[in-house]
């Protein structure tokens, strides 16, 4: 199982599952990450790879002491079906 990893210079996380590759994009600005977009190839649905691509991504945004603007509504979605990453929202 691969890790989540963060591509500073194409401002996603992206996760590669099975030659394909997930990713969720984002600004950062001020302290403040915000999520715009997450695209999981179809080959690639119903997996959970984007609730593992969005966790990991969060994960590491805590450890960064970051906080989230969740416009991405995958993003915005999942926040809220995990209200433990509540905390992160701006």
């Amino acid at each position: 199982m691969s890790d989540v990893v963060n591509n500073t210079e194409k401002h996603r996380y992206e996760l590669e599952v099975e030659g394909y590759l997930a990713a969720t994009y984002y600004e950062l600005a001020d302290g403040v990450i915000t999520f715009v977009h997450t695209k999981v190839p179809s080959e690639l649905g119903g997996k959970g790879v984007g609730s593992r691509l969005v966790k990991g991504a969060l994960d590491q945004v805590r450890a960064a002491g970051l906080k989230v603007v969740a416009q991405c509504p995958f993003v915005k979605a999942w926040i809220e079906k995990h209200p433990d990453y509540a905390d992160l929202l701006k």
